[in-house]
């Protein structure tokens, strides 16, 4: 009789309390085919990091390539919203936003608070996940109560439609046990001598098998991916646009889940999470290749324009912090005197370069350029 590597869960229909805990057999992880996907994972994220690194103006990543990954882990948890509300929302954030645009900017709100909790505390704990999750969810709730009755179901309109395909953990002392097993396997590079991109694959199949929260379990563990990676170096600052494969892949992304729960098969979950970096790293890379080669195009091409501006190099690096802009913007940073921003918005327009958008009776100015390529 063959070892079992791994104990899967019996049924499906019950709380799987017997979850394995951490660290894995390596017999699970050390394959041939793993290890060469895993090389070119880490050469596609490495090439990212040295592109990121030696760009002065980081609010360009900051602030476009992070709204495009809370936009699309969003739309995997349904949550829909077009550019212009979003890019409106972002611009507006300190007025009042509601519905789907909202929750797409908690989720950039959470991305980049998680990522500052991680950088003061140095290391995942318990309360990392709890507040990630509060921040996405704008709640103060934490790990799920005893009696909570928490099922994953089967989605879509198919024949098999609503059927139970996995009950995790249930009880809060069980979940709180979870957790501190896996914030130790994440943390403990000397016991558990893993390979970082294994270990975020491992993780976070984990967090949802643990699912410890009533809801937003999707959307933290989508950030806890990316928040690894910077917790231990390999980027300086979290714009991985993991969640573009995860979207475009989503079905090969829950049968990867429940393959694991149901059937023990790591490899295929592992290797899709590899792929899902690699790809996702130079998609990344390339994208910020588009945007900082458009930049410097347009500022060339301002810098001929017979009609002088001021300081045209700084307005131009300030339009690229974020796709839409607005007079106010230019004056706050101390740009430019109100009628100026204005007059400097509204000759862009006329260059092609900006496009002037009213709503609810306000004006903005689009970025097409850099709306183009965060579209793509």
């Amino acid at each position: 009789m063959s070892e079992i590597l791994y104990q899967i869960n019996p049924d499906r229909n019950s709380p799987w309390n017997d979850l394995p805990e951490l660290p894995l057999r390596e017999e699970l992880y050390r394959t041939i085919d793993i290890v060469e996907k895993l090389g070119e994972a880490k050469a596609a994220l490495a090439g990212l990091q040295g592109r990121s690194a030696v760009i002065p103006n980081q609010g360009l990543l900051i602030n476009t390539i992070s709204l495009q990954e809370a936009k699309i882990s969003s739309e995997i948890e349904n949550i829909f919203t077009t550019d212009d509300e979003l890019y409106k929302a972002f611009s507006d954030q300190n007025h009042d936003t509601s519905g789907a645009s909202k929750e797409v900017i908690r989720y950039r709100e959470a991305l980049w608070s998680g990522h500052h909790y991680l950088i003061e505390k140095g290391q995942f704990d318990q309360q990392y996940f709890i507040k990630v999750c509060q921040q996405i969810k704008q709640s103060k709730e934490g790990i799920r109560p005893d009696f909570s009755n928490t099922t994953i179901r089967q989605g879509g309109t198919g024949p098999n439609a609503g059927q139970v395909i996995y009950t995790p953990p249930k009880g809060k002392d069980v979940i709180e046990r979870k957790l501190t097993n896996l914030t130790n396997f994440l943390n403990d590079d000397e016991q558990f001598k893993i390979d970082h991109l294994l270990k975020m694959a491992i993780g976070h199949y984990q967090f949802e098998a643990i699912h410890p929260f009533r809801d937003g379990n999707g959307r933290t563990g989508r950030i806890f991916n990316i928040h690894y990676l910077t917790n231990k170096k390999l980027l300086d600052v979290p714009i991985l646009f993991l969640s573009r494969y995860i979207l475009d892949h989503k079905e090969d992304y829950y049968s990867g889940l429940t393959g694991v729960s149901q059937r023990g098969n790591w490899r295929d979950w592992l290797l899709f999470m590899l792929r899902a970096v690699e790809y996702t790293s130079n998609i990344t890379f390339y994208k910020i290749n588009e945007i900082v080669s458009s930049k410097d195009a347009i500022i060339e091409y301002v810098l001929k324009d017979k009609r002088k501006f001021k300081t045209p190099v700084r307005l131009i690096e300030t339009l690229f912090n974020q796709p839409i802009t607005k007079v106010k913007h230019l004056v706050d940073a101390g740009i430019y005197a109100e009628n100026t921003a204005r007059d400097y918005l509204n000759r862009l327009c006329e260059m092609s370069i900006l496009e002037k958008k009213e709503m609810e009776g306000h004006h903005y100015y689009l970025n097409l350029e850099l709306h183009r390529i965060l579209s793509e």
